[in-house]
């Protein structure tokens, strides 16, 4: 069964870049800010920029990235940011799933689960959450897809949508938003969970200006 699944999403994933790349070979742009104007300071937490090395961006592909931390009152718990956006995903520049990345780093995934996060300003976005763990650490980790001001936790149903919108709009942009920090050793995971989908809560509102719908 799962042998058939594999080569069901494999089809689908060769039917996509096929149809993709057979639509006209450049995208409609939209206006949009740059990932550094995103706000150092959300809320309570004040952020910090990380630097992303060549390396790093020739695997990640031709794109606007930010990686941030951020701390809250003094706490040692960080939240770790990543955004990656893609103008266009039609020459090889492609979201990568965090699933795909993180056990390459020696992180297994200990459970996972997809839900609905509600943000503050009341909006709804379909969000993946997992545990990974690496030796004693563990980290608790939100992700989404987001474009054209749809949330998905799944990266088939974001392949999907990606088909749809390059056939309806000459669009092909998007991103990924992914939020990590550590479940620390004298915490319970659902305080770490808690902090994370505040931090969520409070980010998702503000991506408009830099993820455009």
């Amino acid at each position: 069964m799962n042998r058939l699944r594999f080569w069901m999403i494999a089809l689908l994933l060769a039917a996509a870049a096929v149809l993709v790349n057979a639509r006209p070979s450049h995208d409609r742009m939209v206006a949009r800010a740059p990932l550094a104007q995103l706000p150092a300071t959300i809320g309570a937490w004040t952020g910090v920029d990380l630097p992303i090395d060549q390396e790093t961006r020739k695997v990640l592909g031709h794109g606007d990235f930010l990686s941030r931390d951020y701390t809250r009152g003094g706490q040692p718990a960080a939240i770790n940011l990543f955004i990656g956006y893609f103008p266009s995903q039609r020459t090889g520049s492609t979201i990568h799933s965090p699933k795909n990345c993180l056990p390459g780093a020696g992180w297994t995934f200990n459970s996972s689960q997809s839900l609905d996060l509600v943000d503050a300003a009341g909006q709804a976005h379909r969000v993946g959450e997992y545990t990974i763990g690496n030796g004693p650490a563990r980290d608790f980790v939100i992700y989404w897809y987001e474009a054209h001001g749809r949330s998905v936790a799944s990266e088939y149903w974001a392949k999907f949508y990606l088909v749809a919108d390059a056939m309806r709009t000459d669009r092909t942009d998007g991103a990924l938003v992914r939020i990590i920090t550590p479940i620390r050793s004298q915490e319970e995971e659902a305080q770490a969970r808690t902090r994370a989908e505040e931090f969520a809560g409070q980010l998702a509102p503000l991506l408009t200006r830099y993820i455009p719908r």
